[in-house]
This record gives C-alpha cells, sequence and structure tokens, in this order.
C-alpha cells in the first residue's frame, strides 16, 4: 500500500477534512524549486569562516583575488567596425542624397543607417590647413626663404586667451541686446542689413519665452508638424525660422503646410498657392467649419498615410504650429467635429498646449501662437497678420492707409455702402458719419472706426489677398477668372464635401466605438 493512501486514510480517521497537500514523508509540498533558491539567496549568500576566524570563501562579489583570466584572441571581438570603399560610399550619397532632400520621400528606420555619412562632406570640402596653397616650402624654408618665423593668429600664449576673452565679451553684449536672448532669432537678417527698431511693446506678441518653450514642447512631442498658413497671405505667417531649425535639428519629423481660410481668397488664388508651396513641402487647402469644411477628408487620410509609415509604434502625435490667429485650433475642431478647443477671432486664445484624441492611433496637439522675430517686419505687417489685438494698439488710424493700399475700392464700398473719398482720413470720417459713430461737437470717431475696420480687415469682411508669386496670366483680369475658376471647380468642390462627410463617419465610429482588448 502507497504512502499517499495511508496519509489519505489517517487524515480521513482523524476526520481532517480540509483541502491542501497531503503531506508525505520525505517530500516536500510547501516549497518549489524557485523557492528553494530565493531562501539560499540569504542563508549561503554570507562569507563562510572556520572556527578561527579566518575567511575561507569571500562573499560574492567581495572576493580580492585576481582571477587568472585573459581575453580569448577571437576575430569577433573586432566585427562591429565596418570598412566601406570609395564607390559604395559614392553610390549611397547618390542614392540617399536626393531621398533624404525630397519631402515628398520618407526614410524609415533612420536610426539603422549611416546618417551621418550623408552630412559629413568630402576631404575637398572639409576643413583643412592648406598650408601650401598659402605660402610654399620655398619661401619659408631654405635658401630663398622670405621670413624668419611662421605667421601665426596669436603670437603667444597670453595674446590668444586675451582675443578669446575679447570674442566672449562680444558675443555676450550682442546676446543681451537680442531681443529673444537669442532663442530662435533670425541672425540672417543682420546679415543682410537689417536692425531692430523700436516698437511698442504690444508687437512683440508671441515672442515670450513661455510661447517658445510650448513650441520646443510641441516639436519634440510630434512625429508629424502641421504649419497651419493664412491663404490671403501665405508667405507672411510662415515661420521659416522653425522650418529651418526642424530641418536641421529634427529631420525624421514630417512637416507639412495647411493653407487655412482658402474660402477668404478666390479659387484660382487658393490653387495657385498650393502649387507654389508643394514644390517645397506638401501642401493641402483647406476650410475650417464643424458643419461645412472642405479638405477634410484629404487631411485625414495624409494623416492615415503617416500612421501606416510608423506602423511599429501603437501612435502618432500630430503638432499643429505657425502663427496666431491662423486657425490651428479650429482646424482641431473640424476634425473631430465638435468643439474640443477654445477658440476666437482673436489672437492668444490658446494659452498653453493640449492634447486631444483623433483616432486609436491618432493624437492631435495644438499648440500657441508663435511669432518668429525678424527685423524686416513692419508695425503695420505684423498688426495685418492678425498677431496683435487690435484694441489695444494705440492711434490705429495711422494703419488705415495700409488698409486702402491692399483693397481694392469696389470691395470697400460693396462692404461699407460708402463712395468717394480721395485718402484715409475722408474714409474714416465718411465711415464714422454714416454709423453716427461722432464725438462732442460733431467730430468723428477716428480711433473707434480705425479699430472697426481692422478688426473687420483680419476677420475676413473686408476680401483682400496676395498675389501668389507665379501666378498665371489667365487669372489676372480679376473676378472673371476667379469665377470661372469656381464654376469649374465646382465638381471637384462637392466631391470633396463628400469625401469630408465619409470621413468624418468614420472618425466618428473609430472615437466612440469601444476599444477591444484581447486576452
Amino acid at each position: 500500500m502507497g504512502t499517499a493512501k495511508k496519509e489519505k486514510s489517517r487524515r480521513t480517521r482523524e476526520g481532517n477534512t480540509k483541502d491542501g497537500n497531503l503531506r508525505v514523508k520525505g517530500e516536500n509540498f510547501y516549497r518549489d524549486g524557485k523557492r528553494v533558491k530565493f531562501l539560499n539567496m540569504y542563508t549561503k549568500g554570507g562569507a563562510i569562516k572556520n572556527k578561527k576566524g579566518d575567511l575561507v570563501r569571500a562573499a560574492p562579489l567581495q572576493d580580492t583575488a585576481t582571477p587568472d583570466a585573459r581575453v580569448q584572441p577571437d576575430r569577433r571581438w573586432f566585427g562591429n567596425s565596418r570598412v566601406i570603399s570609395q564607390d559604395a560610399l559614392t553610390h549611397f550619397r547618390d542614392a540617399l542624397g536626393e531621398t533624404k532632400k525630397d519631402t515628398y520621400q520618407v526614410l524609415l528606420r533612420r536610426n539603422k543607417l549611416p546618417m551621418s555619412l550623408l552630412d559629413e562632406k568630402d576631404t575637398t570640402e572639409s576643413p583643412k590647413a592648406r598650408i601650401l596653397e598659402t605660402e610654399t616650402y620655398a619661401h619659408a624654408f631654405g635658401p630663398k626663404a622670405q621670413r624668419k618665423k611662421p605667421r601665426v593668429a596669436a603670437s603667444s600664449l597670453d595674446d590668444l586667451v586675451k582675443s578669446t576673452v575679447d570674442d566672449h565679451k562680444t558675443f555676450e553684449e550682442k546676446q543681451e541686446l537680442s531681443t529673444t536672448l537669442g532663442l530662435m532669432g533670425n541672425a540672417s537678417d543682420e546679415q543682410d542689413g537689417w536692425t531692430q527698431v523700436a516698437k511698442e511693446h504690444i508687437f512683440s506678441k508671441g515672442q515670450s519665452k513661455r510661447i517658445w518653450n510650448e513650441l520646443y514642447k510641441v516639436i519634440d512631442s510630434s512625429d508629424v508638424v502641421i504649419h497651419v498658413l493664412d491663404a490671403r497671405d501665405p508667405l507672411g505667417t510662415r515661420c521659416k525660422s522653425v522650418e529651418e531649425y526642424m530641418k536641421n535639428e529634427t529631420p525624421h519629423k514630417h512637416l507639412i503646410y495647411v493653407l487655412n481660410k482658402c474660402d477668404l481668397v478666390p479659387t484660382w488664388v487658393a490653387a495657385a498657392w498650393v502649387k507654389h508651396l508643394s514644390k517645397e513641402r506638401p501642401t493641402l487647402a483647406f476650410h475650417a467649419s464643424i458643419t461645412n469644411s472642405f479638405g477634410k477628408g484629404s487631411l485625414i487620410q495624409l494623416l492615415r498615410q503617416f500612421s501606416q509609415l510608423h506602423s511599429d509604434r501603437k501612435q502618432i502625435s500630430v503638432g499643429f504650429i505657425g502663427y496666431p490667429n491662423t486657425g490651428k485650433s479650429s482646424i482641431i475642431n473640424t476634425l473631430r467635429k465638435k468643439k474640443v478647443c477654445q477658440v476666437a477671432p482673436i489672437p492668444g486664445e490658446t494659452k498653453v498646449w493640449q492634447y486631444i484624441t483623433l483616432m486609436k492611433r491618432i493624437f492631435l496637439i495644438d499648440c500657441p501662437g508663435i511669432v518668429p522675430p525678424s527685423s524686416k517686419d513692419t508695425e503695420e505687417d505684423i498688426l495685418f497678420r492678425g498677431v496683435v489685438r487690435v484694441e489695444h494698439v494705440s492711434n490705429p488710424e495711422q494703419f488705415i492707409p495700409g488698409v486702402l493700399k491692399r483693397c481694392q475700392v469696389k470691395h470697400l464700398e460693396r462692404t461699407y455702402e460708402i463712395s468717394g473719398w480721395n485718402d484715409a482720413t475722408e474714409f474714416i470720417e465718411l465711415l464714422a458719419r454714416k454709423g453716427g459713430r461722432l464725438l462732442k461737437g460733431g467730430e468723428p470717431d477716428e480711433s473707434g472706426v480705425a479699430k472697426q475696420i481692422l478688426n473687420d480687415f483680419n476677420r475676413g469682411k473686408i476680401p483682400w489677398f496676395t498675389f501668389p508669386p507665379d501666378r498665371e496670366e489667365g487669372p489676372k483680369k480679376g473676378e472673371e477668372g476667379a469665377k470661372k475658376g469656381e464654376e469649374t471647380s465646382g465638381e471637384t468642390t462637392s466631391n470633396k464635401r463628400k469625401a469630408d462627410d465619409e470621413a468624418t463617419e468614420e472618425v466618428a465610429k473609430e472615437t466612440t466605438e469601444p476599444k477591444k482588448v484581447k486576452v
């Protein structure tokens, strides 16, 4: 009769019916091998000594004796180095050099490619001390030597230290005089002869250190960066210094343009700007509206393609950057088809960055508006780009001549139903008397009327736009070409609307569908 059967009979006879392993002599049912090793770690981990206290065996990792060992003479120790021939290096640079510069092609797994070989210059371009080209051996040494000691920048170590201190002092003074303490400053303006002029404090909005910190956080956290431009002035609302920063520091991130507010310009103008900007980066035309949007389906399909490129990640993040009041938050609300971001027709509504979920694999990041510092931009340019709140501007009537220069007379007559002015002062006076905005003594309220005109100009009530650099001859004739272009693009627009509706349904389905987890 087996041992286990005897134990079972004994427990039945004693009335011990509780569940548990049958304890059999010679076997341990309470400790497995893993538990025994864990306990031995405490009991056998110390040093072993004899009766006299002499050390017999030291504790693990505490032995002072030098082990008798040597490095195995194996060729595999040197297998990590790679040698490439000049022909193979030239072929690699030719094959990937153009692909790296092409914004419409994507290099996957850049961290496993020797991208530094593409940035390194050849020996003909690399910095090298060209001694012989400066002065030959015959002029420096021998019987025909023209000098007795070599020409160097500093004759002694003290001169070298002094020149270094002077250079450092000049650099610090330049940093202190910089308006942004060197933060994303545009050094090309100073090289071209442009200098920073004194401006009102209100025209320095969007350049604070807090705003730039928010921008850097968005760029660092994003896999795809969308640069939102105003269709009325795309070149004026481009942040070229930020694009240059991303090109040099984060070349692995994707940068695309979205031409927002395309409903405020004629169709041929938006198409010409998209054609012009597409030469540098992928560009999409967009009209932000929760109920009647344009370009939504194309943008969602593009984001889906980026998510497929990064299929090894669980999700991708898409950051929106650009000037204030260009419609970054409105685009996010359009993609979600509900108000998830606070929007307003005034700049500076978005204060901090925020994450919004578009789909299970795509997240959107909203960023405050940024204004890169530039010496070329005047106060008028900054105001007309919507960077400054008009109610905070002092003497707004001085900017009305710029409005009259940018807008056509017929558009102003159609908007305000007045006519017959010769200059900006008469225009303000006519509009003030028409609206009854008069001060004491019947004088027109020039400041209040000027602020109203500037608000209408920035918010799209007055039609205006900048011509694209390479516009065609046909649409130059004015509204006839614009109307013709709008008529011919009617079918395309309707197809776009249908695609936007389908994309909206897909996004709503993905965001509302519960996630299924495999067990």
